[in-house]
């Protein structure tokens, strides 16, 4: 593995591709058994007497972004072994912010927003998502340290004597 042992779980580069947390877990347990199948070769090779093992890992495009971004590979033991605990601590650790929306979002538009939630606020960060359809339009947006209802009710519940103005004045 280049640099993995000296890479900390908070330098990884985080691909679009990786959404939420269940896509870093996802991430984690496809590097977990990659880790498995390639020490399992490995010994079935000494076995059979074979100089090295011919397993070819078909990696995921998440992984293989991933270890690209990163400037990463999975070749030896100890190296995916460093990884495996760095990747592990990421997924307890990612800044997770949740979104709630009122119809489910399409992936294309979760990659835009996470792609700019990791320019604008964390390099790292992922999205959970909700639905709740009384949101009407709009979206209900939590961290750990604060709550902003950007919906379409909460802007009209503000403005409610003003709308009212209007359409009394709109009646004649």
């Amino acid at each position: 593995m280049n640099e993995s042992s000296a890479k900390s779980y908070s330098e990884f580069i985080l691909p679009p591709s990786l959404v939420s947390k269940l896509d870093v877990s996802r991430m984690v347990t496809e590097m977990e058994q990659l880790d498995n199948d390639l020490n399992a070769a490995n010994v079935r090779a000494k076995t059979v007497g074979a100089t090295e093992a011919t397993f070819v890992p078909v990696l995921s495009e998440t992984l293989r972004d991933f270890l690209i971004q990163n400037k990463l590979t999975a070749n030896d033991s100890k190296g995916r072994t460093s990884l495996i605990k760095q990747l592990r601590a990421l997924k307890d650790k990612v800044p997770i912010v949740h979104m709630t929306f009122a119809v489910s979002a399409d992936i294309e538009s979760l990659q835009q927003l996470v792609q700019w939630l990791r320019t604008s606020v964390h390099p790292q960060a992922v999205i959970s998502v909700g639905l709740q359809p009384g949101l009407v339009a709009g979206v209900h947006l939590r961290t750990p340290n604060h709550v902003h209802d950007f919906s379409l009710k909460a802007k009209l519940a503000g403005s409610h004597d003003v709308l009212i103005k209007e359409l009394e004045a709109y009646r004649g």
